[in-house]
């Protein structure tokens, strides 16, 4: 007899379903496109982070500013964020525990409540970032004050979390909905704004840095990609969303989910192109000085007209409100697996979002508090990437899916690659001047 038959235990919703196509995967009973759709999902949701509003700060920023020159930042940053969340993936997958969780099992307890404070001010920058943006949007299309757009924001934000007690599935189509608006929206943007793709194709190679404030704006771009949050929420996605039951099957699950990252990750950073492509076209020529999103939307009306100001809005508000969502499961894992007890959605909701209000109540420039809360985050990325490279060349870890030693150096190269651009912003700060960048 059919196994889905006897399987009493395996409810009939999308889920129920979901794990039932897993299982006829692995056990050989589905051919072609039908063996990958049942995996799609983990990587899917954690690519929302690659696209949140900082990135559309960022974004905007880099295109405004340099036209195309920094379009090979986003190249990097979508590899090494590629890399980073394959491992995750696989973490969770073999050792069937998030990276918090790790951390809070091999470290001792004070690097453990070190590592968890730092990603504490990390998921309150992505707040910032994910709450600012889908309130910006909110407010310029319906001509609401900011901090109504904010609270509209977090009302969308938490009834989309309910979708979570239905099981893994309905959120996350919900959110690949969301992602699939953001796409088509930039792809829309594409056609409408001139685009000089010889121009495109010669920076995305040519790595290059044309002043001082090129690197203020490279590692926020580094920082609004590789998201911190997004590598420990990725663990946790896998870890108990399918049960190998032998090796075969466990090589099967870590080969889908690598697919999956790959794919995901790929439209993310063609997206973060599109991002950049579009801010160059409309702007750089005759407006170089744009460097917030308001002024992006206002600008876009007269340059390119209200159709493409208003798919800009309609992408800005997805991203902020699916990103918020995400940033909320991600906070949640954080705190459970680092300090081993659980708190109430709404009050984890409450810890990461007042600085969000507060942000809007003090009157500081929206566009810039995102951009900065990406750099924030560039200088916490350091510490689940270590964590991560750490787990997954130790054999007492990962057994025989340590990785090896050509995944181990590029992870390592891509962490000190962090790690240098960090130092460069920091001594740029304090007025010391780096030979070879112009002032």
């Amino acid at each position: 007899m059919d196994e889905r038959v006897r399987d009493k235990s395996t409810p009939a919703t999308l889920t129920g379903r979901t794990t039932l196509a897993i299982r006829d995967v692995l056990e050989g009973r589905r051919q072609g496109l039908a063996m990958v759709l049942p995996f799609a999902g983990p990587a899917v949701v954690v690519s929302v982070a690659y696209m949140d509003p900082g990135n559309f700060a960022t974004n905007i920023q880099a295109g405004a500013h340099y036209g195309y020159a920094l379009l090979w930042v986003v190249l990097l940053a979508n590899l090494v964020a590629m890399l980073f969340q394959a491992l995750s993936a696989k973490l969770g997958i073999v050792t069937g525990r998030n990276l918090a969780e790790l951390c809070r099992l091999h470290f001792p307890a004070p690097l453990v409540l070190a590592m968890w404070g730092v990603s504490e001010v990390a998921a309150m920058a992505t707040d910032l970032a994910e709450f600012l943006g889908g309130a910006i949007g909110l407010a310029l299309l319906f001509h609401m004050p900011l901090l109504a757009g904010m609270i509209v924001t977090a009302i969308v934000t938490y009834v989309l979390l309910l979708f979570e007690k239905a099981g893994f599935r309905p959120l996350e189509l919900a959110i690949g909905a969301l992602v699939g608006i953001i796409g088509l929206s930039y792809l829309a943007e594409l056609i409408i704004t001139p685009v000089e793709w010889s121009g495109v194709l010669g920076h995305l190679f040519s790595p290059q840095l044309p002043d001082a404030g090129a690197v203020t704006i490279a590692v926020g771009i580094i920082g609004a990609t590789v998201m911190p949050h997004a590598l420990f929420l990725h663990s946790g996605l896998t870890q108990n969303r399918a049960t190998a039951r032998d090796e075969s099957e466990r090589v099967k699950l870590v080969r889908y989910s690598t697919v999956e990252v790959v794919i995901a990750l790929t439209l993310a950073g063609l997206i973060n192109m599109a991002m950049v492509i579009m801010a160059s076209g409309a702007f750089h020529a005759g407006h170089p000085d744009v460097a917030e999103i308001e002024a992006a939307y206002h600008t876009l009306a007269p340059l390119l007209g209200i159709g493409a100001a208003g798919i800009f809005l309609l992408s800005l508000i997805a991203s902020g409100v699916s990103s918020s969502v995400v940033g909320t499961m991600a906070g949640q894992m954080i705190m459970q697996g680092f300090v081993g007890f659980q708190i109430p959605l709404w009050l984890r909701r409450a810890v990461t979002m007042v600085p969000s209000f507060v942000v809007v109540a003090l009157g500081v420039n929206a566009t810039q508090a995102l951009v900065i809360s990406q750099v924030v985050l560039c200088f916490a990325l350091p510490v689940p990437m270590a964590a991560l490279v750490w787990f997954s060349c130790r054999e007492e870890v990962m057994g025989a899916y340590k990785s090896r030693l050509v995944m181990i150096v590029a992870a390592v190269a891509s962490a000190v690659a962090v790690l240098a651009l960090n130092a460069v912003l920091l001594l740029q700060t304090f007025g010391v001047n780096l030979p070879g960048l112009p002032a």
